[in-house]
């Protein structure tokens, strides 16, 4: 039900799987302008939820019925929410290994009701331990966009009620690029969505390993396909860039090595001159030489990645497969 007084009602809705001390940190910023906390947790092994109830949080806790997924969790977390009859006016959305900063939720709260035609704001997540691994440094520079009017956003969020209630949440089915796919919906209702330029979340990628930054990756490329196949105006410069790096131009190599040895070359030319292009782009935007060097051949090995990952959306979807999740860490 709607809430009366001039200072607005705030859920949190907070999901997670084996997130340790993470979750404890998380559950440790809650602030107290949040009126509900609910704690999804989808099948941890460690003690999650436990440590959910250790601080008074309502847990719900998913069931193996249907894959998991960050967009069904946050919906198992709203309807708990509506259910438990609170009056909820805006609803803070958290994943399980950020903790949220100190003023965020005020700040928040304050923009949505500055300006009734807002959907949903968010702000700038940063990684805690950025220098540890250069793919949580790479995180750490994705998470920090321009501030103002946006198209998305990611998964940290302050959402109207009646802008969630109207487009009907997440769709439970998209395993990666969920916020994306959201906030596409959402601003298709009518909604804005902005982005205020104050820190909202810390975040532990923990991403030590080369295998980890390549799931995660392949989980992006999955994000790719399928949203682009529901929203077919979205990720189009995405899936056109990774088709070309990630499969095109490794197949027209491949022919060169029986056909010229001058394709091959000139294939390697083209890619080299991709990464001159992404590590000088990089540093335009703030980052020093060394660390866009090397950030930009990350960015130029992704596209191998997002191809496995959406042919692998392509194959699932050809045998109305489960879409489930990929898992980095």
């Amino acid at each position: 039900m709607p809430n009366d007084t001039l200072i607005p009602a705030i859920g949190l809705v907070l999901i997670g799987r084996n997130e340790g001390e993470r979750l404890v940190r998380c559950l440790a910023s809650v602030p107290d302008e949040v009126s509900a906390v609910v704690y999804v947790d989808s099948n941890s092994s460690d003690d999650s939820v436990q440590q959910a109830r250790n601080v008074g949080a309502h847990v719900v806790e998913l069931d193996l019925s249907r894959p998991f997924t960050a967009a069904r969790a946050r919906n198992a977390g709203y309807a708990a929410l509506k259910a438990m009859g609170v009056p909820l006016d805006f609803v803070q959305f958290v994943d399980g290994d950020c903790a949220i900063v100190d003023g965020w939720v005020a700040a928040a709260s304050e923009a949505l009701v500055a300006d009734p035609g807002l959907g949903i704001v968010t702000g700038w997540r940063a990684e805690i331990h950025p220098d540890t691994s250069v793919y949580n440094a790479l995180c750490d520079f994705e998470w920090h966009r321009p501030a103002g009017s946006i198209l998305t956003c990611g998964g940290d969020m302050m959402v109207r009620v009646p802008a969630f209630d109207g487009v009907g949440g997440f769709d439970d089915t998209v395993i990666a690029a969920e916020d994306d796919e959201f906030c596409v919906r959402i601003r298709k209702a009518g909604w804005k969505i902005e982005r205020l330029p104050l820190d909202m979340t810390r975040h532990d990628a923990a991403m030590m390993r080369f295998s980890q930054w390549w799931k995660r990756a392949v989980r992006t490329g999955h994000g790719f396909a399928q949203v682009g196949d529901l929203h077919a105006d979205y990720f189009t410069r995405e899936r056109t860039r990774a088709w070309f790096y990630g499969a095109v131009l490794p197949a027209v190599a491949a022919i060169g090595l029986f056909v010229s040895a001058w394709i091959v070359l000139a294939v390697l030319g083209i890619y080299v001159l991709s990464y001159l292009r992404t590590t000088q782009g990089l540093m335009q935007e703030g980052l020093p030489r060394p660390s866009a060097m090397r950030q930009a051949v990350l960015l130029s090995l992704s596209k191998l990645p997002n191809v496995v990952g959406m042919l692998t959306y392509l194959w699932r979807r050809k045998r109305a497969a489960p879409m489930k999740i990929i898992e980095y860490k």
